[in-house]
């Protein structure tokens, strides 16, 4: 064979030829040879590699270039190439020496498994795995099972694979599992999985959790239950369902679709069944529920095709079976196949009978129609002790007694009082109902008489069972027997039996019963009906004595008194009830009781009823604090209409006065109003002068202050005193801000067109300018929604919301210097606010104020007065008092002179005047 000259080396060569002639063993001399010849052809380079490595056949360095030139020379061939051979040649050349060597086995199984030759790739694995250390088996194992994955590699050969590897690493035991569900190896990966579930020590390298691992195991249990044998399915799954308690309404459905694919439809029934009377849960009952409910409708839409089928069959065969004889033994016929010989057999057994439909219907209506049962059993499982769930059970079976009287004994039976979820007594009364509304009231009786006997949590679910069984008796028209349970519900327990129960440390709500307030509210009613007066009042008493009263019972008991004309002893019980009670609890026993006091007796036990109204007075007094303000005003008008008829005068405006003391801000308004009515009906208009003066002084709120000096200054006006009425709109100006309180400007602008001039005309608009002028100074920096209308701010008010919102102190003694009212300085002439009040004395103010109230139309006088002529000639105007200004007395005069001529003409005395009221006395006064 002829060697090409290309192969020869060259001229440029001959340096290294020399070098590697001296010393052929030298790596470095071979490397830098090849090195310099990188541009040469490989066949030149395969010359200069084949050499080095004859000279040096340990070399990896040398073997590895080589190879790698080698891959990259038949990268793109086809695998049917020759170079191939050659290159897996060169691989097994290699390995003499580089056996040792993972990265050239790695090169080598590659380069194998890319050339899709399985059994020299197997061996050439195996060979790899006995020549390299353990401590690198990885590496191989990891081309390994990545080549007997691939498509048409023997499911055997990639099995034994597997299973070597599990040998020398256990812990990929799920990669093997998901090699064989893959595979579609059931019954290995089936065996496997649950090997695995029954290993404690096993660690998921995947961080699938065991309650995972071990729905795996279901589905695949299930879902291919022809395919898996050899393990007991129905343990594992509910082995799962003790277990995994988030998980039982899928596990029972999927213990169920294992009998349904082995064709094991009663027994699939059998689990459904049990799933739903098991799980404590809707959510698995629901999945339950719904999954049987798709089974029943599958089986019968499946029978119904099936009827179809097998008519038509029957149809086609119908010539055929004319022809036996009816006395013929089918089982002669050696002609049928085995299956139609077991159809003929069996056709027409009713065990065997294809077209039972109606059953399959039947079934699903008694499915659907228990769905509510069913469910209610789930909650009752939940929480036993959950009073309306029975109810609710009950309702599910109306129009059944039989099956209500079973769940009412069950429900009795099952709740504990102490744990119940609701009111555990309704149970027994709607056990005795249900016995009574079906006129067994004996047993109902019996009924009534188990529950009063049961330890409740609470005394007043005892108290509504006796009042349920005394109800019971009242319909029945047993009234002696309903008062006779009353009297056993409220007898008090012996001394012996609270000793006893104070031994055991358990004390049951009967030793409580008689202190029990509806159970003596129902009994003193059943008394007053059908009981005698004696009684009664035996009960009531009984009552007071427990101190389990409540004012309604006070009251109540006084009305029965007052009926029977036991007045004396129905005011002790009021005064019993006062000292019992305190405020403001004893509030309505007052009302009641002075109400009755005054009706009873009127003015003859005067100051009785006044050391009565005192002491409640003053009651409130004490409890103010603590008491709603808004009790108060009653007992203050009550009294002072007591004055009012009996009394005096005086004392009723002294009542009134209290009163608006008394109240609260809100109604001071209110009652300073009744207080003014009242005074000026009886003494006159001018003596509610003090009043108004009074109560504008007396603290009300802004807006209350405004409105009644509105009322003074038409009073004034009335009354003619100008002036005055004008010092009082000045005075109230200061509390309306003419932007948004325009009525009152108005009404003071009326005002003075009627009786003003041109100086008191300018004085108003001046004063409604500097008004003006210090709203918008106190709203210049305050939010825009306090400027709305009726919510005027003061300057302690504005202090105070600066002082919130953050203002520091020297601002906020700026501005109060800024808003100050101009009338505080007396050496400013422009001063127009006036902050005090002028009283009813007081005509004129200093010459450094603005006069208000002096007349500034002065009339002049002529100078010579004394001659008698000019006093005779002088004629001056006369003007009627207003018949307001005297009051009431001014009406009752008329009255009293006729009643006066009448006692001159019939006689009077000593006893008529003792008679008279207070309004009567001081008009004699007055005349006398």
């Amino acid at each position: 064979m002829s060697i090409s000259k290309e192969l020869y080396p060259s001229q440029d060569d001959l340096l290294f030829e020399e070098e590697l002639l001296r010393n052929p063993f030298s790596l470095k001399l071979w490397w830098r040879y090849l090195i310099a010849r990188l541009d040469s052809p490989f066949k030149k380079r395969f010359v200069i590699y084949e050499r080095a490595l004859k000279a040096l056949p340990g070399s990896y360095k040398l073997w590895y270039a080589y190879l790698r030139e080698r891959l990259n020379l038949v990268k793109n061939l086809p695998v049917t190439h020759p170079q191939y051979e050659t290159l897996n040649n060169t691989f097994e050349r290699a390995l003499v020496t580089m056996h040792k060597m993972p990265r050239i086995w790695i090169m080598y199984l590659e380069t194998l498994t890319s050339q899709k030759l399985i059994t020299k790739t197997r061996r050439t694995f195996d060979r790899a795995l006995c020549a390299l250390p353990v401590t690198q088996h990885d590496r191989i194992w990891e081309i390994y099972l990545r080549f007997v994955e691939q498509k048409g590699i023997p499911i055997e050969t990639s099995l034994r694979v597997y299973r070597r590897y599990l040998k020398y690493d256990p812990t990929h035991i799920e990669d093997f599992i998901e090699f064989l569900v893959n595979s579609e190896l059931w019954q290995e990966a089936a065996e496997r999985l649950a090997s695995v579930l029954n290993d404690d020590r096993f660690y998921s390298i995947k961080g699938k959790t065991k309650h995972r691992l071990w729905l795996e195991l279901c589905d695949l249990l299930t879902q291919h239950a022809t395919e898996v044998s050899g393990l007991n399915v129905d343990a594992i799954i509910r082995g799962g369902i003790r277990k995994f308690t988030d998980e039982v309404g899928r596990l029972w459905t999927s213990l169920a679709d294992y009998y349904i694919k082995r064709n094991l439809f009663e027994k699939a029934r059998d689990i459904f069944e049990e799933g739903m009377t098991t799980v404590v849960t809707v959510r698995d009952f629901s999945v339950i529920f719904d999954a049987y409910a798709q089974f029943e409708d599958s089986v019968l839409k499946i029978k119904m095709e099936n009827m179809e089928f097998s008519d038509e069959e029957e149809e086609e065969d119908g010539g055929e079976e004319n022809g036996f004889e009816e006395d013929e033994d089918v089982r002669l016929d050696v002609n049928l196949s085995l299956a139609e010989l077991e159809k003929k057999i069996l056709h027409g057994f009713w065990l065997h009978d294809d077209k039972d439909v109606d059953l399959l219907f039947a079934r699903m209506d008694h499915l659907l129609n228990r769905r509510p049962e069913l469910a209610n059993s789930v909650l009752l499982r939940q929480n036993p002790h959950n009073v309306e769930q029975w109810h609710r059970r009950v309702k599910i079976f109306e129009g059944n007694p039989t099956k209500q009287i079973l769940t009412y004994t069950e429900a009795v039976r099952t709740i504990d009082p102490m744990k119940a979820v609701g009111k555990p007594h309704t149970l027994w009364v709607a056990f005795a109902k249900l016995y009574e509304n079906h006129n067994d009231v004996a047993n109902a009786r019996v009924i009534f008489d188990k529950a009063v006997q049961v330890n409740y949590k609470t005394v007043d679910h005892l108290a509504s069972v006796w009042c349920e069984w005394a109800e019971m008796e009242l319909r029945h028209k047993n009234f002696k027997g309903a008062l006779e349970l009353m009297r056993r519900a409220t007898a008090e327990p012996s001394v012996e039996v609270k000793r006893r129960v104070a031994a055991d440390g358990n004390e049951p709500v009967q030793i409580k019963l008689h202190k029990s307030l509806r159970l003596w509210t129902f009994y003193v009613d059943l008394e007053e009906s059908l009981g005698t007066l004696e009684s009664t009042r035996a009960v009531y008493e009984r009552i007071l004595d427990l101190r389990i009263a409540t004012p309604q019972i006070i009251i109540n008991y006084s009305l029965l008194l007052e009926e029977h004309k036991y007045f004396e002893d129905a005011f002790k019980v009021y005064e019993r009830g006062v000292k019992i009670f305190k405020y403001p609890h004893v509030k309505d026993i007052w009302v009641t009781y002075l109400s009755k006091f005054v009706k009873r007796y009127g003015k003859t036990k005067l100051e009785r009823a006044r050391e009565l109204f005192d002491n409640a007075v003053e009651t409130v007094c004490d409890f103010l604090l603590k008491a709603p303000a808004d009790a108060v005003k009653p007992l203050f008008l009550q009294y002072a209409k007591l004055e009012e008829d009996y009394g005096l005068a005086k004392r009723a405006m002294k009542v009134y006065n209290q009163a608006t003391k008394a109240v609260p801000n809100n109604e001071k308004l209110a009652m300073y109003e009744i207080y003014i009515a009242r005074a000026a009906e009886i003494f006159g208009v001018p003596k509610t002068r003090e009043i108004y003066e009074q109560a504008i002084e007396s603290g009300l709120p802004d807006k209350d202050v405004k409105t009644m000096c509105l009322k003074y200054s038409e009073l004034e006006k009335s009354l003619g005193e100008i002036d005055r009425a004008r010092a009082i709109y000045v005075f109230a100006s200061q509390f309306a801000d003419p932007r948004s309180d325009g009525d009152f400007w108005n009404r003071w602008n009326e005002f003075e067109v009627q009786h003003g001039n041109e100086d008191t005309f300018r004085e108003m608009l001046r004063i409604k300018r500097s008004v003006t002028a210090s709203y918008s100074q106190t709203h210049f920096i305050l939010p825009e929604y306090l400027m709305q209308k009726d919510q005027k701010l003061t300057i302690d008010d504005a202090k105070d919301k600066l002082k919130r919102a953050g203002v520091p102190e020297d601002e906020m003694a700026a501005l109060e210097r800024q808003l100050a009212p101009a009338a505080n300085d007396n050496n400013t002439k422009d001063s127009s606010r006036i902050v005090g009040f002028v009283s009813a004395g007081v005509e004129s103010q200093t010459d450094g104020g603005v006069k208000v109230t002096a007349n500034h139309e002065d009339i002049e006088l002529p100078d010579e007065s004394d001659s008698e002529g000019d006093e005779e000639k002088v004629e001056i105007a006369q003007k009627d008092v207003p018949t307001a200004v005297f009051g009431g007395l001014a009406g009752k005069r008329d009255e009293s002179e006729k009643d006066e001529e009448g006692e001159d003409a019939g006689g009077g005395g000593k006893d008529g005047e003792s008679r008279l009221g207070a309004l009567e006395r001081i008009k004699r006064q007055k005349r006398g």
